[in-house]
């Protein structure tokens, strides 16, 4: 609204210094108060953008005024007042309704024809006039019906837009539901089958234990271990099913839907070099997705653009770098925080560097791991 409020106050400004130029010298004192006027409900416009009665009283006033300020004193006709009515009317097409404005263009063509009537043109002249007002009128009312139909399409495209925003929302959500009730199944379903079997196994042993020869106690006793290990494991495994956070690499895109869906994100995700074949531990895919995480974040939050791009690469399968940027739009002023201290810890703890870099054209966080082989070496 601001951005078209300023072009239609630019042609105003160019048609009336022109205006003026020509004319100022033979204005009266009423006429020159009475252009006050009218620019003065150029500038007021805005203040009523929701409602049309008022800016249709607005436009009626400038017709009106138009008429006054160059009404003819002699047999010419007044050329300046042909280009401010086409500019009052186009206007008047471009804000109102079809009905509103074609009655400001009735008020302002029967102010022309009472104009074309005192200055006595002849019908030759007054037909080559009319006919320039009739295309003027036919052109923006054909235009106003044009605009109609793409606003009418552009509204019928962002609900759909909203709607498949929502669905889209809506599936997510879904699948998050899902894949945690099947992580609860299955969780129940070890803790119930494999704990409670291991439980009863390590109670067996126990009870063998108690009674078995001296010389056996010693590998009774470390079977018991083993069995007792097992089901510390088989808890941590139903635990980590009932986490309903997934980090990873696979948790990284599903962060990146959710940013995109609910915060309006644009991101762009490249993987280069079999970034996703790449031999990282647990914990390593862990602090990649919480570096991704809150680099994402920052710029959520602090950037002035919601654009991003996220990349992730192993080259030569020795290390594992990510990168997570945006562009800014001049340098600004940096200064470490806490997130990115806890992720440059983070980072360090399983073999990591975190390099951060700010400069003219973008701001970026990037990671590099070395990775550990199949054999355990690095």
């Amino acid at each position: 609204m601001k951005k078209t409020y300023l072009i239609w106050l630019a042609f105003h400004c160019i048609v009336w210094i022109f205006t003026f130029m020509d004319l100022y010298p033979f204005l009266n004192e009423w006429q020159i108060g009475s252009v006050s006027f009218f620019l003065l409900l150029v500038f007021i416009l805005p203040l009523f953008k929701d409602r049309e009665w008022l800016q249709t009283a607005i436009f009626s006033v400038q017709g009106v005024l138009s008429i006054f300020i160059f009404y003819p004193d002699g047999d010419g006709f007044p050329r300046y007042m042909l280009l401010i009515q086409i500019l009052i009317m186009a206007e008047a097409v471009f804000y109102l309704s079809r009905l509103k404005s074609i009655l400001i263009i009735a008020i302002i063509s029967g102010g022309a024809y009472f104009t074309f009537l005192q200055i006595q043109l002849t019908a030759g002249s007054l037909a080559w006039y009319g006919l320039i007002y009739l295309l003027v009128i036919c052109a923006l009312l054909y235009y106003q019906t044009l605009h109609r139909k793409v606003s009418e399409v552009q509204e019928r495209n962002d609900a759909l837009q909203h709607e498949y925003r929502r669905m889209k929302r809506l599936l997510v959500t879904e699948e998050e539901q899902t894949r945690k009730d099947e992580r609860m199944q299955i969780g129940h379903e070890i803790h119930d089958s494999v704990g409670h079997k291991l439980t009863a196994l390590v109670m067996q042993f126990e009870v063998f234990r108690l009674s078995a020869e001296e010389k056996d106690k010693e590998k009774i006793t470390a079977l018991k271990e083993l069995a007792q290990q097992s089901l510390e494991e088989t808890r941590r495994a139903v635990r980590s099913f009932k986490d309903r956070e997934v980090g990873g690499l696979q948790g990284v895109i599903r962060l990146i839907r959710k940013l995109e869906l609910e915060s309006f994100m644009k991101i762009n995700f490249i993987v280069k070099h079999g970034a996703f074949a790449a031999p990282l531990t647990g914990e390593q895919s862990f602090a990649i997705y919480r570096a991704v995480q809150e680099g994402l974040t920052n710029i959520m939050k602090h950037a002035h653009t919601k654009d991003a791009q996220v990349l992730f690469e192993s080259p030569g399968g020795s290390i594992f770098r990510f990168e997570v940027s945006n562009a800014t739009a001049g340098k600004v002023y940096f200064e470490e925080g806490y997130g990115l201290k806890a992720m440059r810890d983070r980072l360090e703890k399983v073999g990591g560097v975190l390099e951060v870099e700010n400069n003219d054209r973008e701001f970026m966080i990037r990671g590099v791991i070395r990775l550990t082989d199949r054999s355990g070496k690095r």
